[in-house]
């Protein structure tokens, strides 16, 4: 039982309640950083960097916090791992950390990772807790990935930085620009639950 629930924990997060294409949360961060692979990629790992070492705290220290300051308490631990992974990617991935600039900071309110604590971390134990955290932390990252990816192919005619189409390629170039992002997940949502829906 043990471990169905670790599997149904770690799937819920990347397929079945998807962060980003099936409850929509993270927008901000999803619209503003994902221009390219690159960047989408940086923003989910960081994001799930946070999310599991705060779901693990969090379940380790539930019975400690008195519940009328649960919310602040929560908001500490995570700030407190935002602040070493904004540290860390300064120190050791300058241009990346540039690149996704006042979002990293923004973490910190990130309504995944105060929701999964508050709903998850807070009532269940410490191994389950991290299953949660890695399944809707990998389900962000899947989507701030598949969209970073999507908007940089249309956008630029790239990938990673590698030109796909060579010099006679015609990128939209409406798709790097902020009304792109909108299109771009759009088009994602539909095709993911699409494809969800027929493996139901």
């Amino acid at each position: 039982m043990t471990l169905k629930n670790s599997w149904n924990n770690l799937t819920r997060g990347i397929i079945r309640e998807n962060p980003v294409f099936v409850m929509m949360l993270g927008m901000c961060p999803t619209l503003g950083v994902t221009t390219s692979m690159q960047n989408g990629l940086g923003m989910g790992l960081a994001t799930l960097f946070v999310l599991m070492m705060s779901n693990i705290f969090i379940s380790l220290v539930k019975s400690l916090i008195p519940n009328m300051v649960r919310i602040p308490c929560y908001i500490v631990m995570i700030a407190s791992f935002v602040t070493i992974i904004n540290l860390l990617m300064e120190a050791y991935l300058p241009a990346l950390h540039e690149q996704l600039g006042i979002y990293i900071p923004l973490i910190v309110v990130n309504c995944i990772i105060l929701g999964r604590a508050e709903a998850f971390a807070s009532k269940n134990n410490v191994w389950q807790s991290l299953m949660d955290a890695l399944g809707m932390g990998l389900g962000f990252t899947l989507a701030l990935t598949l969209l970073g990816a999507t908007r940089e192919i249309l956008g630029s005619g790239s990938l990673l930085g590698i030109s796909l189409f060579g010099e006679n390629a015609y990128p939209i170039l409406l798709f790097i620009m902020p009304p792109g992002a909108f299109l771009a997940l759009a088009g994602l949502i539909m095709v993911f639950n699409k494809m969800v829906g027929a493996n139901k």
